[in-house]
């Protein structure tokens, strides 16, 4: 009981989140001209776009205005340039209903935001403070909420010096806590630490339950199948459609899935495997929240298999694709799980006659049906060859229990029956140490390799 209050209080609704209010928003991006900060791979126009999709995303939020403007770099203080910036905040003064502009950077200091809002008159938030807030308006387990408040420390940290700024400069440089010895921003910033490390250790609790989990499932020896890819790309549509799981309701909108959930099928041969869904890749996703998320992530690393789902009709998809894949490769999975990853182009029918032209990839259209067949035999070869399970058809005597042991510990995928001598020849997968088991238990049994 006290776990649980303790763990209640860190699910405090935060200081940072925007509130339950409407949100009447203008959307600004800063087009970077050229340099080491320009994407060859998109435009403005699509940037800006998939910040609508943001914004879309969150009930009682509304876009007033897109507008897009050139700076130089976007690193600095006010983001553009004197006359741009100039010109920008004219714009926004007229819009007479506007409650925030949505900047579409990764992050922005508390002094810029400070400054841009002081400039504007209204609220400014940046791409991390609009996806924290998707983030903690979808949370649903404790693991995640807690992975939200998490990721929310480094912004408390950027508002605690700029608060501090103006504390000392009210009171003349007084920094200390009435003889305290101690000054305020010390003292809070003692607070947030100590509130950093509670949610840690309740994090580690929830993994250590987890991986309590795993175990028992890999005794089982059900193989693990993650499904990965850019936010809404149809992972979940497709899973739903691997397993015929009535369940599962697909949402079209960007981060809809934040917990990693886990869903039994079958492959062509019968066997069972688990697919886990899991939490969508964005572009310039900040750091701290990939880093925050990586008890979510780490299960990824404990699959046999990875599947690359992409949605083929987006424009952006080379750039989506790159996006996934760096982060794959940041979260230091083992170079086995990358290399034997399935691509699958989803969505495809909606573009006429596809036809995929990077090499290995299947074309499916998770909503249609289109490819799964050939989808689901991929996936059991790449799983055979993951998991040294074996194919194989043994003679047994129908009178012994080999049948009913075969039926508990493998895959029985074919019964032939030989009524005149009382045997029957049985094909199975069976995974290497049910086998070396069954060697054991049954040492006369004739073995043949499929």
């Amino acid at each position: 009981e006290e776990d649980e209050g303790a763990l209640e209080e860190l699910l405090a609704p935060s200081p940072l989140a925007p509130g339950p209010g409407a949100q009447r928003v203008a959307i600004v991006h800063p087009a970077v001209k050229w340099g080491p900060q320009k994407s060859p791979l998109t435009t403005a126009e699509l940037q800006i776009a998939e910040a609508v999709a943001l914004v879309d995303t969150l009930q009682n939020w509304t876009v007033l205005d897109k507008i897009i403007i050139r700076t130089k770099n976007p690193n600095k203080k006010f983001v553009f340039g004197k006359g741009n910036f100039q010109v920008l905040t004219e714009k926004i003064k007229k819009l007479s209903h506007v409650t925030a502009v949505f900047l579409n950077v990764e992050r922005i200091s508390s002094l810029t935001k400070k400054e841009l809002e002081g400039a504007w008159g209204v609220q400014v938030f940046d791409r991390y403070t609009v996806v924290l807030h998707i983030f903690r308006c979808n949370a649903r387990t404790k693991e995640a909420k807690l992975q939200v408040a998490l990721a929310e420390i480094p912004l408390l940290r950027s508002n605690l010096k700029n608060e501090a700024s103006q504390r000392d400069q009210q009171r003349g440089g007084s920094r200390y806590i009435m003889g305290s010895g101690e000054t305020f921003l010390e003292t809070q910033h003692r607070v947030l630490k100590e509130r950093e490390l509670k949610i840690r250790n309740a994090l580690e609790k929830l993994r250590r339950k987890r991986a309590l989990l795993r175990t028992q499932r890999r005794k089982c020896e059900f193989p693990v199948v993650s499904v990965m890819g850019y936010t809404n790309c149809g992972k979940t549509t497709l899973i739903k459609a691997l397993t015929g799981e009535a369940g599962l309701q697909p949402r079209d909108q960007l981060f809809a899935t934040l917990d990693i959930t886990a869903h039994a099928g079958y492959l062509p041969s019968h066997m069972a495997v688990i697919y886990v869904d899991t939490i969508g890749f964005l572009t310039d996703l900040p750091h701290n929240l990939v880093e925050s998320f990586s008890a979510t992530l780490e299960e990824v690393a404990y699959s046999d298999l990875i599947v690359h789902v992409r949605d083929i009709t987006h424009p952006e998809t080379i750039l989506q694709k790159a996006t996934v894949l760096s982060v794959l490769r940041n979260l230091n999975l083992p170079s086995h799980l990358l290399d034997s990853m399935v691509e699958v182009h989803n969505k495809v029918d909606l573009v006429e006659r596809y036809k995929p032209t990077e090499e290995n990839a299947l074309a499916v259209s998770a909503l249609h049906g289109h490819g799964l067949e050939e989808l689901k035999q991929e996936i059991e070869k790449k799983i055979l060859t993951a998991t040294g399970k074996k194919i194989l058809t043994v003679n047994i005597n129908l009178e012994g229990p080999q049948l009913s042991w075969l039926y508990k510990e493998a895959t029985v995928q074919e019964v032939e029956v030989m009524p005149e001598d009382g045997t029957a020849r049985v094909k199975v997968i069976i995974g290497s140490s049910a086998f070396g088991r069954y060697r054991n238990l049954f040492p006369n049994s004739k073995i043949f390799m499929s």
